[in-house]
């Protein structure tokens, strides 16, 4: 089966909360995905429970006609901070904080996260046989399936830019294999589009 794990629109800023909103970019982000992803046959949407991965999960299932369906085991690492800055603000406000991010520095137990994801994801594989499935989710959620795969440790390891693309094929030997990462022609103005 085939998993594209979708990172969801970049959210708004919010110093009360670490589930924020699509932010007007994230929306647009949102709705480019969602059409270049419905040109595919896709089985079944998943999303995190966290409103910014299902607001961009129902712009691509509004299109298809799918139910979004939440799983809480592929929520990102952050969901308990009480504050979300997006990854870019971070970055050039607080290099240090970003950094430890990065690194796993930043009070989470990545293994434990990992283990979450990973049996997240199983359970989604397990749910769709030969399918083709679009999961809805986070940064940090993604680096640490891709490491699993590949065999590496829990961290971090590249920036899954906004609405990003990322293939990954499951078999029900329990082989995995990453596809690709980081897809985001959907993104660049310059690409035509189907009407």
């Amino acid at each position: 089966m085939e998993l594209i794990l979708v990172r969801h629109g970049r959210p708004a800023r919010m110093e009360t909360s670490s589930d924020p909103h699509l932010n007007e970019i994230g929306l647009e982000q949102a709705r480019r995905a969602a059409a270049w992803l419905a040109l595919e046959p896709i089985d079944a949407t998943w999303s995190s429970t966290m409103l910014r991965a299902v607001q961009t999960a129902e712009a691509f299932a509004g299109l298809v006609g799918h139910e979004v369906q939440r799983h809480p085991g592929i929520v990102e690492f952050d969901r308990n901070s009480g504050v979300y800055i997006p990854t870019e603000e971070l970055k050039k406000e607080n290099f240090e904080a970003w950094q430890a991010m990065a690194t796993g520095g930043h009070g989470v137990d990545m293994a434990e996260f990992q283990k979450m994801v990973v049996d997240g994801m199983e359970e989604i594989i397990a749910a769709h046989p030969g399918g083709k499935v679009a999961v809805f989710c986070h940064g940090g959620v993604i680096n640490v399936w891709a490491a699993h795969v590949l065999g590496m440790e829990p961290r971090v390891f590249f920036e899954a830019d906004y609405t990003s693309l990322n293939r990954f094929l499951a078999a029900r030997s329990g082989q995995r294999a990453v596809v690709s990462l980081n897809e985001r022609a959907h993104l660049l103005d310059d690409v035509r589009r189907p009407a």
